[in-house]
């Protein structure tokens, strides 16, 4: 089931304001969502006190460039738990933030740049904060349109990042 991006939005409204009363500070390294995630956070006035920038890394290139060693790519395909823990690691030490998010993934199509690894509708994200990290997966449903995908991705990555900056769940909430 595709979430309502309404909830989606207001999810990321909430962990923003929640960001902001707590003075913690957040960046993203995107891959598959391609900064829509940096995008929803932006959406609350006053983010700018809290995202002081992140990444787009569309491609195994940029991810490098950005910080991730070409290793993890290289031993654990640009699909993986450990490509995102590490793309979450990177862009938090690279802005030096509170909270580094890294996710990667395919929404349905076969990735020319990585055939091997690509299995369309896998997604794999990562939350580090200085006391923590996470790892994550979700399959995504197939079929759907990117910016359906994309919205499911973020709903993911709401509900754990929710847990981080409240300490409780997205029902909770």
């Amino acid at each position: 089931m595709i979430p309502g991006e309404e909830a989606v939005r207001a999810a990321y409204e909430k962990i923003t304001k929640t960001l902001i009363a707590e003075g913690l500070t957040i960046t993203t390294m995107e891959s598959c969502t391609a900064g829509f995630l940096s995008s929803l956070i932006t959406d609350t006035e006053g983010a700018s006190a809290v995202l002081p920038g992140a990444f787009v890394t569309y491609s195994n290139e940029a991810k490098i460039r950005a910080g991730v060693p070409r290793e993890v790519i290289e031993k654990y395909t640009v699909y993986s738990k450990e490509t995102a823990s590490a793309m979450a690691a990177a862009c938090r030490r690279a802005f030096g933030t509170d909270i580094g998010v890294g996710i990667t993934g395919s929404f349905g199509n076969v990735d020319p740049a990585n055939p091997d690894a690509s299995v369309p509708g896998e997604v794999y994200f990562a939350i580090e904060t200085k006391d923590a990290s996470g790892t994550f997966f979700r399959k995504l449903p197939l079929g759907v349109s990117r910016h359906e995908s994309k919205v499911s991705a973020a709903d993911a990555v709401a509900r754990e990042l929710l847990n981080v900056v409240t300490g409780r769940t997205a029902e909770e909430v």
